[in-house]
């Protein structure tokens, strides 16, 4: 078991104010994988007054410098990718393969490629009258989700230090340790002290406090709907920036033109992927009732590829969920499906015997989804698609919208032109055509209930930034 006894505040490994400890489970098996410190209240003001003190020098160095440190400290990710994985695939259950490929690798190749971002805030542009420039925003602290623990910090981290901002991150309690093997690179890199610190601890003890301090000039929150109120509830006394990106409920719009075999391929790898904990998964797949027969078939063939297994087994492509807590939660959500009579086609509550110490949720499909079932409306954040058929295509982009979200969306039609054309009438801040995947230099961001503002990219960077007016005078 591992333990981490210590804080990473202002370029030191402190002992927290609390002598309370967090207990990190593995969820494929409900042993003890790790412990770290709880921190409190007094931990956080003081990581808070390090990064203040540190952001001033930080702050005023060139991008060239700030870019330089960005790459040194991916280049020590590298180094220790492999320590990365194993805490990913131990403390929330991704399949080794999966953790290794997108969740650890994608992380690095995309923070670096923030330093090349770092320039950005040497632009200048002169108008009549007056001149704008760019400057880092301030103090931000960074609150991580539980899963894709690295690549979500990556996209908060890397446009923070490219800004020139001081950052204090707080990971998910569920997976703090890539978060420690991160903080230990950086402590040996260049980045001056104070400009990162770590605080792992209970979000509900210490988020407030967090989001409420004076120091911080900017939260950017990842998680459910409902803790992003409570961020934004905390932030607003001060009149702080609020970056989030919460929830989904994502459709997937096939129509009569796709190719079918493809399109239903695809939806149903995209909400297996990561056992369905993605907020940007495609969970509600709308799709011609002419066709809902041969698409039923295709996806019970597509989702018996994925199969339960023990996440450090190479072969395995469908782990646990993150905690017993979560399985819980979404065999709920199967039995409502299940009361609410949608069809069943396959998975459901009960996993193989020999997964029973686990957390483990079967590969599950509901057909004859209508978009008023609660299945069909709230985020379940588990293996679990809802096939729903429409009579027209009209009919489908309505059903698409009707959402209190607008995460994510996508498209598969008979070519690209008329993909585009669907696409451009949902209200979400992603659409996936004919197959796409996620990209990094995107903008990615919701609409209503799924967030504000944008991470990843050139769009990412200006989260963490003010623009500023000096204002001249015109030539006589």
């Amino acid at each position: 078991m591992k333990r981490v006894e210590k804080l990473y505040i202002n370029g030191d490994w402190v002992a927290s104010h609390s002598a309370e400890l967090i207990e990190v489970v593995n969820p494929a098996n409900g042993d003890i994988y790790a412990t770290v410190p709880a921190a409190d209240e007094k931990d956080v003001d003081a990581a808070i007054q390090a990064a203040k003190a540190a952001f001033g020098h930080w702050s005023s160095q060139p991008a060239e410098v700030r870019a330089a440190v960005i790459n040194e400290i991916a280049d020590g990710m590298q180094a220790r990718a492999s320590e990365m994985t194993d805490a990913i695939v131990a403390s929330m259950g991704c399949p080794v393969s999966i953790a290794q490929e997108m969740q650890v690798q994608g992380a690095i190749d995309a923070f670096r490629s923030f330093a090349a971002l770092a320039s950005n805030l040497d632009a200048c542009h002169e108008f009549d009258g007056h001149i704008e420039v760019t400057e880092a925003i301030g103090v931000c602290v960074l609150i991580n989700p539980w899963n894709y623990p690295l690549s979500q910090l990556v996209g908060k981290l890397g446009p923070a230090l490219a800004a020139g901002c001081s950052v204090v991150v707080k990971p998910a309690e569920q997976t703090p340790i890539q978060d420690v093997i991160l903080a230990e690179i950086i402590d040996q890199s260049s980045l001056p002290p104070g400009v990162f610190n770590l605080l792992t601890g209970v979000g509900s003890d210490i988020g407030g406090a967090l989001c409420s301090h004076e120091l911080v000039d900017m939260v950017s929150f990842t998680g459910s709907t409902l803790a992003g109120i409570k961020v934004a509830e905390a932030g607003a006394p001060t009149v702080k920036r609020v970056c989030q990106e919460l929830g989904g409920k994502s459709p997937y719009i096939i129509t009569e033109g796709a190719d079918l075999n493809a399109a239903v391929r695809y939806g149903v790898e995209d909400v297996m992927l990561n056992s369905g904990q993605t907020c940007s998964a495609l969970t509600r797949m709308l799709v011609p009732a002419s066709k809902l027969a041969e698409v039923e078939m295709v996806a019970k063939d597509v989702a018996s590829e994925w199969q339960l297994g023990d996440p450090a087994n190479a072969q395995t492509n469908l782990g646990p969920l993150s905690s017993h807590k979560q399985q819980a939660r979404v065999l709920d959500y199967i039995n409502k499906g299940i009361s609410e009579g949608a069809t069943l086609l396959c998975g459901g509550t009960d996993a193989p015997s020999t997964f029973s110490k686990g957390a483990y949720v079967e590969a599950t499909i509901f057909s004859n989804v209508s978009n008023d079932m609660v299945i069909a409306r709230e985020e379940i954040f588990g293996p679990v698609l809802c096939i729903i058929p429409y009579d027209n295509l009209e009919q489908a982009i309505e059903i698409a919208n009707d959402t209190p979200f607008g995460l994510a969306s996508a498209v598969y039609a008979e070519n690209q032109t008329e993909a585009i054309k669907v696409g451009r009438k949902i209200r979400a801040g992603q659409c996936y055509l004919q197959g796409a995947y996620f990209n990094t230099n995107a903008p990615f961001g919701g609409y209503k209930q799924s967030g504000n503002g944008r991470e990843w990219g050139a769009e990412g960077l200006k989260e963490y930034t003010e623009v500023k007016a000096l204002f001249i005078e015109g030539e006589a």
